[in-house]
């Protein structure tokens, strides 16, 4: 397309932006190149259009930045891919009006953009120099404001500093008039000017955009890759985005935004710190199972056939495909069983973001929630809703692509706890490795996560502190996972590697208390522990009982027969939680260690 053809119809409101398009934000600089390639007829890249009216796209559309609201049409194609570039452009040398733009700190500018005559007709790798941006008030200045060093606030200040307006580019009758007073009868200037026009002028006035158009035909999920695949503003599209726009589209809801809909509720869910993590997408994702599922289950109860029922899925085309109202119906059950869940999480000793196992198992168990109701609660239904969960987080079976678990999980997870199906593939898939416990290092694992979420659930106490490490004293006393026999300690004896940064060396600790452990022996820092905590040698062994310690290995120093004690009484501690027997294989050797990062919060305190 023709540049002035494309800029004419951004400005009638033919082209407008989809409503999930961010606002545009391309700083001076970067405006500057841009009409400095332009202006040598080098391409600028592809822009991408969606043509409106499709049957399956109904996207609300929004005028691009700067054009008038007062006669503008609806329009006929939406812009997906070019919005910065077009925007720029529009503004500098359509509207002719000062371009509201950025410096390169972010601070908000309005500029006009004008070309030195004389700069453009000479080399052109030094196009950029020629450009020019100004003020408003057409001034440039220095010492702070005081001094006006040029200026072009008149059309005779601008030709008699041969610089020309950009903006008049495709205003063709005040560029005769720009051009006639420049002129002046001085045929230098009549030949200068005619060099100027044909070199750069016309570059920009023939310039021709490549334009990709989707035609109306094309699908949503097919608009979402497209988009995904070829954006090159760097800010990826997803189906939230989408479906805000797809919502406020839609008649039978003129005042909803979906936008303003999930920030309402990401408030409610952020007052809880496990649910921080928590995203918009994965919200949506949920709000896709329940309506699936319920959906399904309608079909079901109305004595269909089963092979025709509608599945369940929280697929991106499934998203793509909600409804306005299924949201309205079902989004306010997923947000109750999200803080369910934060509840829920907190009984297992998962008390913030950054210690849940696997955020995306989040997914499914508001869903499940949402369909189990009050009853998730009771004795039998959440004893089997713990071991369904945790046989997802110890055998690590959230980690890759999820869509398909959650689908069928939800699915046998409710009939398993009514007792109306079998046990969930989840639970019977789920196997925990002993040789796995001397690679579980850092909290890049989930089972890492979950195994001291396990130990604070099965009542560890602080060794100072007489208190249960709660959701209370978890956050008041600062507790952490911390090294056991610390990691100084471990390097001076030689301790292998992998078993010094294993799980089964490391357990749930107050700073207080690492910092009185530092980096000693155990057999030096437990009589520490016992003056700080102002309690007997027997009060500590019991303590330590309740971390799965062996309290005789640490007053010895004998690294090793703790850490065989403490693998069998953690493995022991994971089979319960997954309500199966551990697979003992006795590593021959400690794993490889891997030059991974390792937790900040594992660092040893020296105490002063």
């Amino acid at each position: 397309m023709n540049l002035g053809v494309l800029m004419a119809d951004v400005e009638a409101g033919k082209v407008q932006l989809p409503d999930f398009q961010r606002e545009w934000k391309w700083e001076d600089p970067r405006i500057a190149s841009l009409l400095a390639t332009v202006s040598l007829g080098y391409p600028i890249g592809v822009v991408m259009m969606l043509e409106t009216g499709g049957p399956d796209v109904n996207l609300a559309p929004k005028l691009i930045s700067g054009v008038p609201e007062a006669g503008t049409v609806s329009p006929e194609q939406l812009l997906l891919d070019g919005q910065q570039r077009l925007t720029s452009l529009y503004q500098a040398v359509r509207a002719q009006r000062p371009v509201n733009t950025f410096d390169p700190r972010g601070k908000k500018l309005q500029r006009w953009y004008l070309i030195d005559i004389e700069k453009a007709l000479g080399d052109d790798g030094d196009r950029e120099e020629a450009i020019i941006s100004v003020p408003p008030d057409l001034k440039l200045r220095d010492d702070f404001g005081r001094t006006v060093t040029a200026d072009y606030s008149t059309t005779e200040l601008q030709c008699k500093n041969d610089v020309f307006p950009l903006w008049l580019a495709f205003d063709m009758p005040k560029i005769f008039e720009w051009n006639t007073q420049y002129v002046g009868g001085d045929p230098t200037r009549a030949a200068r000017w005619n060099e100027f026009f044909q070199r750069v002028l016309n570059n920009i006035i023939s310039y021709t955009v490549p334009v990709i158009v989707l035609k109306k035909s094309t699908p949503k999920e097919a608009v979402c890759t497209v988009f995904e695949k070829v954006n090159t503003g760097g800010v990826p599209l997803n189906v939230f985005e989408l479906l805000t726009a797809t919502f406020a589209g839609d008649k039978a809801f003129p005042d909803f935004r979906l936008n303003d809909d999930w920030h309402e509720r990401k408030k409610r869910l952020d007052t809880k710190p496990v649910l921080r993590g928590v995203e918009n997408t994965d919200f949506l994702q949920a709000v896709s199972l329940v309506t699936t599922y319920a959906r399904r289950m309608d079909h079901l109860a109305q004595g269909r056939d089963a092979a025709q029922a509608p599945g369940v899925s929280c697929k991106r085309r499934d998203i793509l495909r909600l409804k306005l109202a299924d949201y309205i119906e079902y989004s306010p059950r997923v947000e109750a069983g999200l803080l369910w869940a934060a509840g829920f999480l907190a009984q297992q000793h998962v008390f913030k973001s950054a210690d849940v196992p696997y955020r995306s198992q989040l997914v499914p168990l508001a869903a499940i929630k949402a369909m189990l109701g009050p009853d998730a609660d009771t004795h039998s239904w959440g004893a089997k809703l713990r071991r369904w969960y945790w046989s997802g987080v110890l055998g690590e079976l959230y980690g890759g692509s999820t869509e398909t678990r959650f689908a069928r999980d939800l699915e046998q997870v409710v009939a398993w706890i009514r007792d109306s199906g079998p046990e969930p593939g989840t639970v019977s898939e789920a196997s925990f490795q002993s040789s796995r416990l001397l690679t579980l290092r850092t909290r890049n694992s989930a089972a890492y996560k979950g195994i001291y979420a396990l130990l604070m659930r099965e009542g560890c106490m602080d060794w100072i502190y007489q208190q249960q490490l709660n959701i209370a004293s978890f956050l008041e006393l600062n507790v952490d996972i911390h090294h056991i026999f610390p990691k100084a300690w471990c390097d001076r004896v030689k301790v292998d590697r992998a078993k010094r940064e294993s799980i089964v060396n490391k357990t749930a600790l107050s700073a207080k208390t690492n910092r009185r452990i530092g980096g000693r022996s155990p057999a030096d820092y437990v009589t520490k522990i016992e003056a700080a905590a102002g309690i007997s040698g027997r009060d500590l062994d019991a303590i330590l009982a309740t971390h799965l310690v062996d309290p005789a290995a640490l007053r010895a120093a004998d690294f090793e027969a703790f850490f065989a004690a403490r693998r069998e009484h953690l493995l022991a501690l994971i089979g319960e939680a997954m309500g199966k027997k551990v697979m003992d294989a006795e590593a021959e050797s400690p794993a490889a260690f891997e030059d991974e990062a390792e937790d900040p919060t594992d660092s040893e305190l020296v105490d002063a």
